[in-house]
């Protein structure tokens, strides 16, 4: 796989030069050399992302909190959560990261925002909108996202609105990596629901050096003030058990991601190493017909 300008390294040195980078970044560092990202052994995690496999009838993972729920007086193995009314607790807040497209970062020819872009919110991202052009290509995966309100007895977000972003499966960022800086796709914003649910139509993510696979998402209390990043409420990441990730690594279009996830596991994953069980989607389906991953949210608003 060609270089994206994506290592880990250079995240970090990205991250770095924003605010809310800045403060991550030494999250990290305090957090100790452990929290911090190395070469390991592939696509291990722990106890809490062990699933059970069905082959090419599905996936399901066992012995994980996808509701995001846990027992009064318990607290989440999760960075930076919280418990509200003991009865659900808050996803742990992360980076944006480096490639955001919500207007406080630049992609090299100024700031980008696809936030104020006519056509964002949809729920099929798969094609680039607005003018560009292009579709991205992999495995089929529906995202499907149940949004709670910790401050509300756990009860559904209805109305509010999450805007969900991730890389190619080559491990590209659109409108950052190089070779498709001239598209959008793989970014969009939807409303939850009466019930707090929201479905996005998506290819399943590739895996680039340094990081396990995941999701990029931010939540917004309403779908009129996800225009601007100053409003949201949430920024947080999610995963995929490591067993789907091989099944999906093995199909084609995605040789370079078997190589990246062979070197990176939870345990060694600059965002997942203290933790990661609110974050762990649950995935069942398979690489002929497509994924579906779940998750619930739980957010304070």
């Amino acid at each position: 796989m060609a270089q994206h300008g994506h290592s880990l390294e250079e995240d970090l040195q990205t991250m770095l030069h924003t605010a809310a980078g800045r403060r991550q970044s030494l999250r990290w560092l305090l957090a100790g050399a452990a929290s911090l990202p190395m070469l390991g052994c592939g696509g291990s995690s722990d106890s809490a992302a062990s699933t059970t496999g069905t082959g090419t009838t599905g996936t399901t993972t066992t012995g994980t909190t996808s509701t995001g729920t846990t027992a009064p007086g318990t607290t989440s193995t999760g960075s930076g959560s919280t418990t509200a009314s003991g009865s659900c607790t808050v996803i742990p807040e992360e980076t944006g990261g480096p490639y955001p497209a919500d207007g406080t970062n630049s992609n090299g020819s100024g700031v980008v925002n696809v936030l104020a872009q006519s056509g964002v919110v949809r729920s099929d991202i798969r094609a680039s909108f607005g003018g560009m052009s292009g579709t991205a290509a992999g495995v089929p995966l529906t995202i499907k996202l149940h949004i709670v309100n910790a401050n509300n007895s756990c009860a559904a977000a209805d109305g509010f609105a999450v805007y969900l972003w991730h890389c190619d499966r080559d491990g590209n960022y659109s409108l950052y990596s190089s070779g498709v800086t001239n598209q959008n796709y793989l970014r969009g914003v939807q409303e939850a629901d009466g019930n707090g649910d929201i479905t996005f139509t998506t290819i399943f993510p590739g895996c680039y050096a340094g990081r396990m696979p995941h999701v990029h998402f931010e939540v917004y209390p309403t779908l009129a003030r996800a225009s601007s990043a100053a409003n949201r409420i949430k920024t947080s990441q999610f995963a995929f058990p490591a067993d789907v990730c091989n099944q999906v690594y093995a199909t084609a279009g995605y040789s370079a991601s078997v190589r990246n996830l062979a070197q990176i596991s939870f345990a060694t994953d600059n965002i997942f190493s203290d933790g990661y069980t609110l974050q762990l989607a649950t995935v069942t389906g398979n690489a002929t017909d497509g994924y579906v991953a779940t998750l619930t949210v739980a957010v304070v608003a």
